[in-house]
């Protein structure tokens, strides 16, 4: 679960990227309107929380470019602004949800969960793929009344190949996501997590498999 908070207040977004990491989500962070546009455009955000009144870019015009560009990816719109007209010209625009400064954390948090929810295709907080389950709130991957608890990257990667099924995700595409740009994670990185992932999903019994395809990355599968 990756967001991407765009605001130029920085110890605002940098107070709230700690509160959403502790909150077992990825954030990436930019301070102006250029930058979280670039970012934004990556395509690899679950959420993107997006200040109105930026330097370089406003939030508004950030919002329209995004969405010419058929980014679909929800957008919570964030401004110390409480009149009625912004809030209809971001939603006219293409956001999905609005929030006013001074906010209640728990309540930005809930906003960006129930967007999550309206975007991915799963039912509660429970992924589910062949004969396997893996629970969003407790991280155990399961199969029939077998459960084993998975670490927060194995976690990320398995949530990213569920929510993909059908489709291969290159290893850049899991640094990009999980690490962030500003990583030194390497290739071999993802490869000790798939590792572990496929050792615990052996434990359970699944017949759910990671599979390798040579020069373009991994896919999930169902094995015999």
């Amino acid at each position: 679960m990756k967001i991407l908070l765009v605001d130029d207040e920085r110890q605002l977004t940098e107070a709230l990227s700690a509160i959403l990491k502790k909150n077992n989500f990825s954030v990436d962070c930019a301070y102006n309107g250029e930058d979280g546009l670039d970012l934004a455009l990556s395509g690899i955000y679950d959420v993107i929380v997006l200040d109105i009144m930026m330097p370089k870019i406003d939030g508004l015009s950030v919002l329209k470019t995004l969405r010419a560009n058929k980014c679909n990816t929800p957008i919570l719109m964030l401004s110390a602004k409480s009149e009625i007209a912004d809030k209809i010209d971001g939603l006219n625009l293409g956001a999905d949800d609005y929030i006013t400064k001074p906010f209640n954390t728990d309540e930005l948090i809930a906003r960006i969960r129930a967007l999550m929810r309206r975007k991915a295709t799963f039912t509660g907080d429970v992924l589910t793929f062949a004969d396997i389950t893996l629970d969003r709130d407790t991280f155990n991957l399961c199969k029939g009344d077998k459960k084993i608890a998975l670490g927060k990257k194995e976690f990320q990667i398995l949530e990213m190949l569920i929510l993909n099924q059908g489709k291969s995700i290159d290893k850049e595409k899991f640094i990009e996501k999980i690490w962030g740009y500003d990583t030194d994670a390497e290739y071999n990185t993802i490869e000790v997590y798939v590792s572990f992932l496929r050792k615990k999903l052996c434990a359970v019994g699944a017949k759910a498999e990671i599979k390798s395809l040579r020069g373009i990355g991994y896919t999930l599968g169902e094995g015999k």
